[in-house]
């Protein structure tokens, strides 16, 4: 454990090592605080992580690419998964 002060504007030097960081604070008591570090993603790419059939398609994707399994014509995209059409739109 560790001591640290806040300075006259409410601020904790964390450390170097926490620089440029983001974090979640919760306020668990009058007393207590919790730190979690957090990674923040752009609205505009929540899509593709609220839906775990997207994310199964594109990884699965990706790993193929990895093995140098490519595809032999263009994908139809007309023909394709119906969150392609989200796309578009």
């Amino acid at each position: 454990m560790e001591l640290k002060i806040a300075d006259s504007r409410g601020r904790v030097n964390l450390g170097k090592e926490f620089a440029n960081k983001t974090f979640l604070i919760e306020k668990t008591g009058d007393t207590e605080m919790k730190l979690e570090l957090a990674a923040v993603i752009p609205e505009r790419e929540l899509w593709f992580h609220r839906n775990p059939e997207v994310r199964a398609t594109v990884l699965g994707a990706i790993e193929k690419l990895r093995a140098g399994q490519f595809a032999e014509m263009p994908p139809d995209v007309d023909a394709e998964e119906p969150w392609m059409k989200e796309l578009e739109d």
